[in-house]
């Protein structure tokens, strides 16, 4: 069985040289260790050194040539879009300040379908769409590669230390 060990982030890579493709979600695209089996058939370990963040278009390098490119698969979202610019940024800073994968797109901003969320976000006047989308969150401030995309960071902002949890652990 052939091992993935490197991956080739979206447009470093050969597309041509694509011989199969992974559908995932999400939560499955944060691996180190794990076996996949592309659309085609394909089946391959992926055995990266550290977990690592898959983003849609990557390549996983195959031994003696060739790749499996990564491919986001659609999963419900809700997407928020607001009366102005500043409104949008002002949702946003409220999605972050929560530490929700966001992804940011322009006019527009997707995160998982949350109740609690959805409740806070009609309150501040957004206006919100269920959608099926592929989910890519921006990566973060601290690296995308030392979290978990479901992680979430604790904050004691009473004594100005922020402590962050490290993620060494496989999923």
């Amino acid at each position: 069985m052939p091992r993935a060990t490197e991956v080739k982030r979206a447009g470093t890579w050969p597309d041509a040289e694509a011989r199969d493709t992974v559908l995932v979600d999400f939560d499955d695209r944060y691996r180190r260790r794990r076996l996949y089996t592309g659309e085609a058939g394909l089946a391959f370990l992926l055995d990266l050194p550290e977990a690592t963040v898959l983003r849609d278009g990557d390549g996983l390098a195959l031994p003696g040539g060739g790749f499996v490119r990564v491919k986001a698969a659609p999963e419900p979202l809700v997407e928020i879009t607001a009366s102005s610019r500043e409104h949008l940024a002002r949702l946003a800073w409220h999605l972050g300040n929560r530490h929700l994968p966001t992804q940011i797109e322009g006019d527009r901003l997707l995160i998982r379908d949350d109740h609690v969320i959805v409740a806070m976000l009609e309150g501040l006047g957004a206006s919100l769409r269920k959608v099926d989308a592929p989910f890519d969150p921006e990566g973060g401030a601290y690296g995308e590669h030392n979290h978990s995309p479901t992680q979430h960071h604790h904050h004691d902002h009473g004594d100005h230390h922020h402590h962050h949890d490290h993620c060494d652990h496989e999923h």
